[in-house]
């Protein structure tokens, strides 16, 4: 009774195990639908530079005049940075390398979207300025330096200011420049290089505001960590607008701390001059490449380096500047030299090759599981096969939503795949098998052989995955396909084995082909060189297996002799010396 409703549990468990691995592969099935229906996905994997081709950019890094060519360390900083703001714009397998010692090239697959373009383009500076004027582009645009009470012939001498945001730089000179700035126009033009330690005029980014700022008081490379969200007000309620949270490091807390403390001094005390609050005082603008980003008004003194950037935000705009202040300012600006379309590194043939190498691998496997273990090897044929469905599944779905695309040396990854999943298979079936040589049942010899063989798969599945976290991270291009599909198929491979092999075994020791031992079946114990009688015993049943178990005794026996330590070896030397001298006396 016991036995029926041991095999009666395995045979539930399996039951569960098998229902839970088809809603897995249902949920993945449904996910790529809803992709390749809704959100312009696909039901084939997107390939990589190496196999489809794509486009390829060379931007030329743009230098102050009178700067010498940029270094070879700057130029690896810069290759950095790109490829930094290309993965997190979620493009997989780009390729970034240098050429001519100003230029560097980016070769992305397929068509470059705009926003990775502006990503890669943009040197992202961030810089903190005070507000000394501000106004809407249009109100000062036809104001001549008369109407503005400055008289162009008799410019005013350079002040010294006492400060950032002193208003003693609002000088006749800055104040016609102001004035004519044209907030149109410059938006056509790209960035230009200004004076951290001059004022600046400038517009937002929009053009619709124009801006007189103090120096500059605080640097982007004092943000420590950067991120986007929802933002929220002093209650801690969000306010529905996208932001970008910043963290700056020890010397930019102190500085943030110095710039909010006087701001607030401006909202607080009157102009001695006007007598009136003077707003603009009390802002301070947040500019990336010297084009306003937002002026917000400084509400608090900020003590603990820690700020938000509000403005007009989207989700990707936010998740954008996050990114690109993250991972820092590019050492110069860069414009575009040439963009053009190219093709395919490798041809369309060896991508085949591939295949047909993991074709070739596949049958091997296959063939040797069916000439090893007979039926058994079956087994192995729907668990590889499972394991191709739930990798094709996976890798299409990331695909879809994460830009991975498959390279060759990913390919390589999937066909490596093959030996990691067959390796399994044979540790559990030799475990099994060694399970019927100690006279168990099948139903038995599965679930021990599995709690035996398990703590060796997940040993090596650990290893493996292991090795692809590693080369994930220290590696770029190329290999990293290899080692996401590495990983991807180890993770794989342990789901199958224990969602589909193992239940499935647990329902075939309940068949009356596999648990009676057929010799077709690969688990014939008579084959294995033991036959089961019951109790825990087995037994030979005729002379010829009488005599091959004699021959096994007899090298079981030498092999252990031979692996005894000295000090085994003595003891069973005295322990044969008593039992002959304890024959001799009673024969006396």
């Amino acid at each position: 009774m016991a036995g029926k409703n041991r095999t009666s549990a395995a045979t539930r468990a399996a039951r569960n195990a098998l229902i839970w691995l088809t809603l897995i592969v249902v949920a993945l099935t449904t996910l790529n639908w809803v992709s390749v229906t809704w959100q312009q996905g696909s039901w084939a994997p997107k390939l990589a530079l190496d196999l489809e081709g794509g486009t390829q950019v060379v931007l030329e890094a743009k230098l102050a005049e009178g700067q010498a060519a940029p270094s070879a360390d700057q130029m690896a900083q810069a290759v950095s940075i790109i490829r930094q703001r290309v993965d997190a714009a979620g493009v997989s397998e780009a390729e970034i390398t240098t050429q001519g010692g100003r230029n560097v090239v980016v070769s992305v697959p397929g068509e470059m979207t705009d926003e990775t373009r502006r990503r890669i383009e943009s040197s992202a500076k961030l810089e903190f300025r005070p507000v000394l004027l501000s106004t809407e582009a249009a109100n000062v645009q036809a104001l001549s330096p008369e109407d503005l009470g400055v008289d162009p012939d008799n410019p005013e001498p350079e002040p010294e200011p006492t400060d950032a945001s002193d208003k003693s730089q609002i000088t006749s000179e800055r104040l016609i420049e102001f004035a004519g700035f044209d907030c149109a126009a410059e938006l056509n033009k790209s960035a230009q290089i200004a004076d951290p330690n001059k004022p600046l005029v400038t517009c937002n980014t929009d053009g619709t505001e124009k801006y007189l700022l103090g120096p500059v008081e605080i640097e982007g490379s004092s943000i420590r960590d950067a991120s986007s969200g929802m933002g929220t007000n002093s209650q801690g309620v969000a306010t529905g607008q996208w932001v970008v949270n910043l963290e700056f490091d020890a010397t930019g807390t102190k500085q943030f701390r110095e710039v909010t403390s006087r701001l607030n001094g401006y909202l607080t005390q009157p102009d001695p001059e006007t007598g009136q609050v003077d707003v603009n005082r009390g802002r301070f603008a947040v500019t990336m490449d010297n084009r306003v980003i937002t002026a917000p008004t400084s509400e608090a003194v900020i003590t603990d380096g820690k700020s938000q950037i509000s403005g007009s935000f989207t989700e990707a705009s936010a998740k954008e500047l996050a990114d690109q202040l993250k991972f820092g300012a590019l050492p110069f600006s860069f414009e575009t030299k040439s963009s053009q379309t190219i093709s395919a590194t490798l041809g369309s043939w060896q991508l085949q090759a591939g295949l047909i190498a993991g074709a070739i691998g596949l049958t091997l496997v296959v063939v040797y599981s069916l000439v090893q273990y007979r039926a058994l090897g079956f087994v192995t044929v729907a668990s590889l096969a499972l394991l191709a469905v739930l990798t094709y599944l996976v890798v299409t779905l990331l695909s879809s939503q994460e830009g991975y695309r498959l390279s060759l040396a990913g390919v390589a990854g999937l066909i490596v795949a093959i030996g990691i999943t067959a390796d399994s298979f044979i540790v559990y079936f030799e475990r099994i098998k060694d399970e019927l040589r100690e006279g168990r049942t099948l139903a038995a010899a599965v679930e021990h052989g599995w709690s035996r063989a398990i703590r060796t798969i997940l040993a090596s599945d650990a290893v493996n995955f292991l090795v692809a976290g590693v080369l994930f991270v220290v590696a770029v291009g190329n290999v990293r396909g290899f080692a996401i599909t590495l990983g991807i198929t180890t993770l794989i491979d342990l789901l199958v084995v224990s969602l589909f092999t193992h239940p499935l075994m647990q329902l075939l020791a309940s068949t009356r082909f596999f648990g009676g031992g057929h010799p077709m079946s690969g688990l014939d114990p008579r084959a294995l060189g033991a036959v089961y009688r019951g109790r825990g015993e087995f037994a030979p049943r005729d002379r010829k297996d009488v005599k091959a178990l004699a021959k096994r005794n007899k090298a079981a026996s030498g092999e252990a002799q031979r692996r005894q330590t000295l000090a085994e070896r003595r003891a069973a030397e005295a322990q044969a010396a008593s039992e002959t001298t304890a024959a001799t006396t009673g024969e006396k």
